[in-house]
């Protein structure tokens, strides 16, 4: 592809290079650039792309787009901003193919896997769309799995993977939009026709500072969207709103008034049932995951689908045929034994919250809380954590989540720093496995034991690499001793 075609879209600020040179493939990896490539040069989290233009020259790169223009007489092409550039060369490498998609985007704290696989169970159900999925757990084409390594792809690589999805027979696009996918411009220039706003609370303040400016963040995705469907419980809900550029907006809430309310809400210990209204439509609705925010995960991917066409009735019937997501209120097998295990990948405040309100809701025992908190992450949030697991479990098992480089036990005392005075028993166990083991055979008739903050992961990630860690097969396996 030539140059020219590549930077389509795109202000020059200045340039060196041949605007008609043959284009091999397009980097943003250094590491990666072979002879004939573009090298984009963007910051990263850790470091900046553009001390690495030597390098990439070094290894054949035709052409360097960035900020600032090299010295080194390399080709270059410089913009105002790379990251946004990056994104309009993906789109035009790939032919544009979120214009043949119908996009829908999630935003939130938590709940975004949960409802993006909701929202996709009812399309495919009930409009007859072949629907692709990218987020968390993994990206799909239809029932397809592929290989995932962060909630959002980097722009250039997420466009390429939606050209793969259209040229797949995709109709819809259903996908997570983290804060920092969104702050990134990793979703630059992608038209919604539904953009989903979850909820807010405490987390990534490492990355995004104060609770406004992550919220901010959130908010870009209603910039880029023809219908914005948003959480009317949510507080934070009206900052949201308050310069959203989105045409037409549509809420949905339990407690408050909305354009799609939830009423009659009943908890069992294996799903919810409520009552769902809008305008004149109304609804009975069974979902098999047992919690409060189901209902809301439900009710904005009903909103979502609503909006697309399809009545309520016919989203209820689909959400009662969808299946759970795996690691979110997951019940993992214990034949034979009295006490139930849950896995769930609540590993921020409010999640851990939502999860024990839930248990305690229908637990006949004890409501038993195993979890840590991940390294190289924000600390605050860990005795935060701490304080809410002693306020509602029955018992606390503190372990290790992912420590990354940090000491466990360093973790470990952080969230103890919320834990003090609590007349609530509990226990220190660093090895995550020994900690399981331990909750296993310390469990009492009736007990429902919350294995939280890993969910669908099946490592342990400890100084840069990545160990085995499934749950499912460590309870197995205990089990079978």
């Amino acid at each position: 592809m030539k140059l020219r075609e590549l930077l389509n879209g795109l202000t020059i600020l200045s340039s060196s290079a041949d605007l008609d040179a043959d284009i091999r493939e397009v980097r943003y990896d250094s590491r990666a650039v072979e002879a004939g490539d573009l090298f984009v040069a963007i910051t990263g989290a850790e470091t900046d792309g553009h001390k690495y233009i030597p390098m990439a020259r070094e290894k054949g790169a035709a052409c360097v787009v960035c900020q600032t223009a090299p010295e080194d007489g390399t080709p270059y092409v410089q913009v105002a901003d790379s990251r946004r550039a990056l994104a309009v060369i993906g789109a035009n490498r790939f032919d544009h193919p979120a214009d043949e998609l119908t996009m829908i985007g999630v935003t939130g704290t938590s709940g975004k896997t949960t409802s993006t696989y909701l929202i996709k169970s009812i399309l495919e159900q009930k409009a007859g769309a072949r629907v692709g999925l990218i987020g968390t757990i993994q990206n799909m084409i239809g029932d397809r799995v592929l290989h995932t390594e962060r909630t959002t792809p980097e722009s250039y690589e997420l466009q390429k993977l939606l050209r793969e999805m259209a040229d797949a027979g995709c109709s819809h696009v259903v996908m997570e939009a983290s804060s920092h996918a969104l702050y990134l411009d990793r979703v630059y220039g992608i038209r919604y026709a539904v953009g989903v706003y979850t909820n807010l609370s405490r987390d990534h303040l490492d990355f995004h500072h104060t609770m406004e400016e992550y919220c901010d963040a959130k908010a870009i995705l209603f910039d880029n969207c023809d219908v914005g469907v948003y959480n009317a419980d949510d507080p934070w809900h009206e900052r949201l709103l308050q310069n959203a550029r989105c045409p037409r907006r549509f809420s949905y809430a339990v407690h408050t008034q909305a354009d799609l309310t939830a009423k009659n809400v009943q908890l069992h210990p294996g799903s919810v049932d409520f009552d769902a209204e809008a305008d004149t439509e109304w609804a009975q609705v069974h979902v098999d995951t047992p919690a409060l925010f189901t209902v809301y995960n439900a009710l904005d991917a009903m909103a979502c689908c609503w909006n697309l066409g399809v009545p309520l009735a016919e989203c209820a019937d689909a959400l009662a045929k969808s299946h759970g997501v795996k690691g979110r209120m997951e019940i993992i097998p214990t034949p034979g034994k009295s006490y139930t295990i849950l896995n769930d990948y609540s590993h921020k405040p409010d999640a851990l919250e939502n999860v024990l309100q839930s248990v305690k809701g229908f637990a006949k025992g004890r409501t038993v809380v195993l979890f840590g908190c991940g390294g190289d992450r924000d600390k605050t949030k860990r005795p935060v954590m701490g304080a809410i697991a002693a306020q509602l479990a029955d018992f606390v098992i503190v372990t290790s989540d992912n420590p990354r480089t940090e000491k466990p036990e360093a973790i470990i005392a952080d969230i103890l720093e919320g834990m003090k005075d609590t007349a609530t028993p509990y226990v220190t166990i660093p090895d995550r496995v020994e900690a399981i083991h331990y909750a296993m055979d310390h469990a009492q008739p009736g007990d429902v034991i919350i294995l939280a903050g890993k969910g669908h992961e099946d490592y342990q990630e400890i100084n840069h690499k990545h160990y085995p860690m499934d749950e499912r097969v460590i309870v197995a396996a205990h089990l079978n001793k």
